[in-house]
């Protein structure tokens, strides 16, 4: 088990593995997939910088541009689009093929010319998870990668426009924006956010301008600090409408989960009522104390949810529940046991 366990946490996605050292040079490769992609970054004109990419084959064989000067990769996110989007924007969208079990057939990497949609992420490279536990430093990286939880969360929204569609949505600590790309194909308006350090909200602007073209709505990058509520009260304005707020994979150290409740518990507490969903993946690790492989970041998240229970009954009604995880799979990735979603409900008294 123990074994298991840690394999999945190294796979986050089947675009995030390569070397790059395997260079494209134009004699091997999948070039129809490299044309793809070319073809896809001419569409984006408002992003200028597109030539500091270089096409790397992946050690899955997808296809992604490399930057030796960001040291960034812009990498594919390929989904098939569920049946009620016919149209999205002038493109020629299919409709979702399904099995006879009731499931989407998500087309697979060797036949990535019937993609039927793409969300280009550019993302930082040079990041292992194991490495979060040796650095404060390296933990900052975390939020400028692409997990398994955004994938999921984004499979949440495709399935469930009910919820999402002409919605005014907040995602916390977004990192490079992928959830919220897709809730833009649906909602009214998605505020971006994330803690302005290094150049994560820069990155943030660069993923919405190359996939403006699949979203229809307004998009707003913004700063929320989990350890700074003055970053709450700045954004007032764009917050004040909110009904939705969304948050992927931000739960891997203790005192950051504390301050993220507080922070869910400040914007709660705001009209009008709001309902929360919060994607993560369980990470396991063998501990000598417990002589088991035990997920204690996840065990301290379900104690905080405990906390936010408690908190202001006098003047919120709390409904939480953990969410059934059986709706359909839009996008290529490991759909794991390990990956949960929670629904958050706050009802104003």
């Amino acid at each position: 088990m123990a074994s298991e366990d840690s394999e999945e946490l190294t796979v986050t996605s089947e675009v995030h593995h390569f070397s790059k050292e395997e260079v494209i040079d134009g004699s091997s490769g999948d070039m129809s997939t490299i044309s793809q992609v070319s073809q896809q970054i001419d569409k984006s004109q408002e992003v200028e910088d597109e030539d500091l990419f270089e096409c790397i084959l992946g050690a899955n064989g997808q296809v992604v541009l490399w930057s030796a000067k960001r040291e960034t990769v812009l990498s594919r996110f390929d989904f098939v689009y569920p049946s009620y989007m016919t149209t999205c924007e002038g493109s020629k969208i299919m409709k979702a093929v399904a099995d006879a079990d009731g499931d989407l057939q998500v087309t697979r990497k060797n036949n990535l010319h019937k993609k039927e949609g793409v969300v280009l992420i550019e993302q930082y490279l040079f990041f292992s998870k194991e490495r979060e536990h040796q650095s404060a430093t390296t933990l900052d990286l975390v939020g400028e990668q692409v997990w398994r939880g955004a994938l999921f969360l984004a499979d949440f929204i495709l399935h469930h426009p009910e919820i999402f569609k002409n919605a005014n949505i907040l995602e916390l600590a977004s990192g490079v924006g992928l959830t919220s790309i897709v809730a833009g194909m649906l909602a009214k308006k998605v505020v971006i956010t994330d803690v302005d350090r290094g150049d994560i909200l820069t990155l943030i602007d660069r993923n919405v301008e190359r996939n403006r073209e699949i979203m229809k709505a307004e998009i707003l990058v913004k700063e929320i600090d989990f350890y700074d509520h003055a970053t709450i009260d700045e954004n007032f304005e764009s917050l004040k409408d909110i009904s939705v707020i969304m948050a992927a994979d931000t739960i891997y150290h203790n005192q950051l989960t504390d301050q993220f409740f507080r922070t869910i518990l400040r914007l709660m507490c705001e009209p009008p009522n709001k309902t929360m969903y919060v994607a993560l993946e369980k990470r396991f690790v063998f501990t000598i104390e417990d002589m088991d492989t035990v997920a204690p970041c996840y065990d301290y998240f379900l104690d905080r949810i405990e906390w936010l229970r408690c908190q202001n009954l006098s003047t919120i009604n709390w409904t939480i529940e953990e969410v059934p995880i059986d709706f359909k799979q839009y996008f290529i990735y490991e759909k794991t046991r390990h990956l949960v979603l929670w629904k958050i409900a706050a009802e104003l008294k």
